[in-house]
């Protein structure tokens, strides 16, 4: 139903708005039948950058996520924004072809009032982030899907079915770059689902096709990280160097283990004698960025950038760098000529 000229008035009225001091046209903005016959109310204008504006006029869709309790928020394919609310817009930015006050001003316009369609569509969803961004935290989990459930498998059962891949590729002198995923699922299907060792597969390696064959990479730094986790759950604290040479033992033959394969799940202290590793894994840190700098300055008084880096990498924003996060959670000073943080207030 269009606003007639009185409606319009009684509504500057209520806005304690003097007509006299605008100009006499006036937009409406009212929303066509692909609004399923929702009332204005139920709708709002959402301001977006150009990015995102490009995205939507190249048919793309985003959309809003969160439960009532939660602050929603808005996703594209692979990005996710935080909302705000405005109390204000301008919405002559929004109307197609709306006319500018200096347009108006040109034209001799009497008191006209100018109606126009606006159609949206309304998306909601649980999780607060896109559906790439989901997909590639699933990966980072090493989760699977099973009878369309996401299931994440015990740390020594997926231990278990990469030894069983490891010593075929070992005993069938494979190379560690070409791993026949037929092969592997005729050799281990009797001892474990073949559902499983594929995924162990795409856990662990990279797959590809080479004549029509399908082939698995495995990727030496995630076996020799998963192998030191294996190890180290098991003990608080184990000697560096006692470590060192374990480890080494525990990979398969041709990989070699590196302190960098650690970053995000070990620590080393070399301030005591003898130096000692002990696991200390980002997942088990807190998500809240001052709860996870609490924690860390507890674990340890002073910290290096390069030691710290790892632990804090996943709280920075798109356009947010570790630096900031040092900046504004930390105090800086040199110690033995290194830069070193410390937290600004006190770790009871």
């Amino acid at each position: 139903m269009k606003r007639t000229r009185d409606e319009v008035d009684a509504t500057l009225q209520i806005a304690k708005l003097n007509a006299a001091e605008l100009l006499p046209a006036v937009h409406c903005l009212g929303f066509g039948p692909g609004a399923s016959g929702a009332a204005a109310g139920d709708f709002c204008l959402l301001e977006l950058e150009p990015t995102l504006c490009q995205q939507l006029e190249d048919g793309h869709s985003l959309v809003i996520r969160g439960d009532k309790d939660e602050q929603a928020v808005l996703c594209s394919k692979d990005k996710t924004y935080d909302l705000k609310i405005a109390d204000t817009s301008n919405m002559l930015l929004f109307i197609p072809g709306c006319k500018t006050p200096d347009q108006l001003k040109k034209e001799d316009s009497h008191c006209n009032i100018i109606h126009t369609e606006y159609t949206t569509e309304d998306l909601l969803d649980q999780i607060q982030a896109s559906e790439e961004e989901i997909m590639t935290q699933l990966q980072v989990l090493n989760a699977c899907e099973i009878g369309g459930y996401w299931r994440i498998l015990e740390f020594d059962y997926e231990m278990k079915l990469l030894n069983h891949v490891t010593q075929l590729v070992d005993s069938e002198s494979w190379s560690f770059s070409k791993v026949p995923l037929n092969t592997c699922l005729q050799e281990l299907g009797p001892l474990e689902p073949e559902e499983m060792i594929e995924h162990c597969l795409k856990c662990y390696g990279k797959k590809y096709v080479d004549e029509a064959e399908v082939y698995f990479e495995l990727d030496a730094d995630k076996i020799c990280r998963a192998a030191a986790q294996m190890l180290l759950q098991n003990a608080v604290k184990f000697n560096l160097a006692e470590f060192q040479e374990v480890w080494q033992q525990s990979v398969p033959e041709g990989m070699v283990t590196s302190l960098d394969q650690l970053k995000g799940l070990a620590l080393v202290d070399r301030h005591s004698r003898p130096e000692i590793i002990f696991l200390l894994k980002v997942d088990d840190l807190p998500e809240d960025n001052q709860e996870r700098f609490n924690s860390l300055f507890s674990l340890r008084e002073k910290w290096t950038e390069e030691d710290i880096a790892p632990y804090i990498q996943d709280l920075c924003g798109e356009k947010q760098t570790i630096g900031a996060l040092l900046t504004k959670y930390s105090r800086s000073s040199m110690q033995n000529g290194v830069k070193v943080y410390n937290s600004r207030r006190p770790i009871s």
